[in-house]
């Protein structure tokens, strides 16, 4: 079954895309979700006006994105968490913590999903991810875990 989706979906593809996908998958999960519209004559044609009309969108958006890239541009973020004696945390540092710490520390709202962290947190020590506000604004974040 050929579909246009809707949004981003995980181990499918990206937003305006054109994919095919199993029939019952498209049919019992992505159409019911509204992640995607099936793939006729109708919704292809309208496919360039979406697409339009969203690129629109993220342009404005792009400057909101540049700007909160400047604002963390040297800037550090602490994370503190509960730790041994031997610098492991009881647990790990998940994209949500980080959301909320940059919401507290810098008043930045930031949904958890474009948060990618390299690598599972589980001891105290500097790291560093990617925030992916934008395909074309990509910043780069350090920030340390600390022990409270």
């Amino acid at each position: 079954m050929e579909i246009i989706l809707l949004q981003d979906v995980d181990h499918v593809g990206y937003k305006h895309e054109l994919v095919t996908v199993k029939d019952g998958y498209g049919r019992n999960y992505l159409i019911p979700q509204r992640l995607a519209l099936i793939a006729n004559s109708a919704n292809k044609a309208r496919l360039g006006e979406l697409k339009r009309r969203e690129g629109a969108m993220e342009a404005k958006r792009l400057g909101e994105y540049q700007e909160m890239a400047q604002k963390l541009v040297g800037q550090t973020l602490r994370i503190g968490a509960k730790a041994g004696t031997s610098g492991k945390i009881f647990g790990s540092v998940t994209n949500i913590q980080i959301a909320n710490a940059l919401k507290e520390q810098f008043n930045l709202e930031i949904e958890r999903r474009k948060i990618q962290l390299p690598e599972s947190v589980k001891e105290i020590g500097t790291y560093t991810l990617v925030l992916n506000l934008h395909k074309d604004v990509q910043p780069e974040v350090q920030f340390d875990v600390v022990a409270e």
